[in-house]
């Protein structure tokens, strides 16, 4: 009886996480016409200028609903079948030796207010963006740009500083990619780095409707032109869902009462708690990624524990593969997911082609990897963790979860480091540590202490990861407290406001060999100083002479050439021997989908579109669904 009182306490509590305004602003909106969103919550609700900082959400809908570009990959493809021609009509032309680049246009496309897209468009977004250090997009198009023509309307051509034949991949959208700005409005400011673009004009199929100036929502409505887009074009009837809502649906608990209420279609992530809650409870009404365990949806994303490089000691590798070499990851694992994580030893997440590209292929080059610590060789790699984490969870799933060892392996990880302690004291003490009782202190004499940042509940799984590990070093000598960032925590991580954080600096394409994605932004010529925005995504601000210059023969060979695998292994390579950041786990989000007012989700049988709420890709999923005809009659 106690238990039952405690948990209904906790609902309670959970329940007056839900902001205040939850429904008042679905007023006069038919339900059965809108999808609503686990949005973020804006610092600044006014700010919708997706190119510059300035403290608004890119991920209320902006950048899903009212952005696009010239290409898109469908991150849980493969292929051809993976590649959608947006804006462009045509896949990227180049020239031999890759330092030009012409692209096609299509035509008929408009923005929301009705001025014709054009191809003036995309060299003013390139322009401009080189003009305005600060902008999203300025460090890369600076590096790589000469000049950019246009022609004629609808014909782009760039020619670029140096060979790039992954130029194209700025445009191209796996996450986000680099937005198309409309010129008409823009030319027309006098600071684009200070334009706040409210209300933002739409190049997509939806339009701004209204938002809560408090930053808990944003409502966006289907176009009526919506036929004059990119992604309208390849639809033969307008979308069902007419409205979208993207809003801040509280704390963990809080969104999964919030769903099972049919208050809130799609979550963004919850606690695994939550998830065999709803699996249990509202299993009717409920679709997932996977049908039983693990349920998650495995982003192509890779959490790791990231090193800030420009803070003393962690640009010693030593030290990092110390810290790596204290963890125990079958805790992680259990602590963060309750076992449904799929862990990851690499510096690729175990998800889409790369399995079968480089973990597979990759095993006996880890078995076989030997580290120095200064006293002695060792091989830290461990083949088996997939079998331990199988043997904790089996009791509490059963049949579901499988006894053949490749099998675990796709499902928990191929493998991870080994918990060695006394490796990692070795590993301290060659970088000149010494250890007081039980702790460990600095070459300079001062105690070795570390602040861990996470973001908090937005993101509960990683949290608890942070929190376990930093329990790990803490009783192994290094004292660290966690360091909870919230809604600041993409403000700090781009400066390099943290020692160390958890979150992650690889992002793949998914269905695709090539690294580029994020390994094209870990050339050094992008490292800024601490306080300096560092352009995503090496927030760990890594160099190496040997990193730059992989990147420069990746540079030099086709998209789809074989060579990429073998540059991508020779990255991998070198990121297990310098452990610039300690990989931990592919980012397995829990987030079911209410099938009362709305079907046809994305599902691991059938993935045509990514289905995570910040994803821009999800833009596809909401013109694919499909009213419920049970769905209550509005009200």
């Amino acid at each position: 009886m106690l238990i039952k009182r405690l948990a209904a306490a906790a609902l309670a509590i959970a329940a007056m996480a839900v902001p205040a305004v939850a429904q008042d602003f679905i007023a006069g909106i038919p339900r059965n016409e809108a999808l609503i969103i686990q949005g973020p919550a804006a610092q600044n609700a006014e700010w919708f200028n997706l190119w510059a900082p300035g403290g608004g959400s890119t991920t209320n809908g902006n950048q899903q609903l009212s952005a696009d570009t010239l290409w898109w990959i469908n991150p849980e493809g493969t292929g051809d079948a993976a590649w959608t021609n947006a804006l462009a009509a045509d896949k990227p032309q180049y020239n031999d030796d890759f330092t030009q680049m012409t692209v096609k246009l299509k035509e008929g496309i408009f923005w929301s207010d009705g001025v014709e897209f054009t191809a003036d468009d995309v060299k003013y977004t390139v322009d401009t963006q080189i003009a305005h250090p600060g902008m999203g997009w300025s460090a890369p198009f600076t590096v790589n740009v000469e000049s950019v023509e246009v022609p004629d309307r609808n014909t782009v051509v760039f020619n670029l500083k140096e060979p790039n034949s992954r130029f194209h991949t700025l445009f191209t959208v796996r996450w986000n990619a680099a937005w198309i700005m409309p010129k008409h409005v823009f030319e027309k400011v006098e600071d684009p780095l200070a334009y706040s673009a409210n209300p933002p004009v739409s190049l997509s199929a939806y339009v701004l409707h209204s938002y809560d100036k408090a930053g808990n929502w944003a409502i966006w409505k289907l176009r009526d032109d919506w036929q004059r887009t990119s992604i309208g074009m390849g639809l033969t009837e307008a979308p069902e869902v007419k409205y979208v809502v993207y809003r801040n649906a509280g704390n963990p608990d809080a969104r999964v009462i919030e769903q099972m209420n049919h208050n809130l279609d799609v979550i963004n992530d919850i606690a695994p708690e939550g998830m065999f809650t709803i699996a249990r409870d509202a299993a009717d009404t409920t679709a997932y990624w996977f049908d039983g365990f693990p349920f998650a949806h495995p982003d192509p994303t890779l959490p790791s524990v990231l090193f800030n490089h420009q803070v003393a000691p962690f640009e010693n590798k030593d030290v990092r593969w110390a810290l790596a070499l204290m963890i125990d990851i079958r805790a992680v694992a259990m602590g963060s997911y309750r076992g449904a994580a799929n862990l990851a030893a690499l510096s690729t997440p175990p998800t889409g082609t790369s399995i079968t590209d480089y973990y597979e292929p990759m095993q006996d080059w880890l078995t076989s990897f030997t580290l120095d610590t200064g006293t002695r060789q060792i091989t830290p790699y461990d083949p088996t963790v997939a079998e331990q984490v199988a043997a904790l969870v089996r009791p509490q799933w059963g049949d579901q979860i499988p006894s053949d060892p490749e099998q675990l392996k796709r499902m928990f990880g191929f493998g991870w480091w080994k918990q060695d302690l006394q490796a990692a004291t070795e590993l301290l003490q060659k970088a000149g540590f010494t250890k007081n009782g039980n702790q460990w202190m600095k070459p300079d004499g001062t105690p070795f202490t570390i602040k861990l940042m996470v973001e908090g509940d937005n993101i509960p799984t990683l949290a608890r990861a942070g929190t376990i590990i930093a329990q790990q070093w803490s009783m192994e000598g290094i004292q660290t407290t966690i360091d909870v960032a919230g809604p600041t925590w993409g403000q700090r991580l781009g400066p390099g406001d943290f020692q160390v954080a958890i979150g992650w600096t690889v992002e793949t394409w998914g269905g695709h060999p090539d690294l580029s994605f994020f390994l094209e932004s870990y050339h050094s010529d992008f490292i800024k100083p601490l306080g300096e925005i560092q352009p995503p995504r090496n927030l760990q601000r890594w160099t190496d002479e040997r990193l730059d210059a992989l990147i420069e023969a990746n540079r030099k060979v086709s998209f789809d050439s074989p060579e990429v695998v073998q540059l991508g292994m020779d990255y991998l390579k070198l990121a297990v021997e310098e452990m610039p950041f300690i990989p931990l786990m592919a980012y397995n989000k829990f987030a079911p989908f209410d099938t009362t007012y709305w079907t046809g989700y994305p599902s691991a049988a059938n993935p045509y579109a990514a289905s995570g709420p910040f994803w821009s890709n999800l833009r596809y999923m909401i013109v694919a669904l499909e009213a419920n005809p049970s769905a209550p009659a509005a009200q």
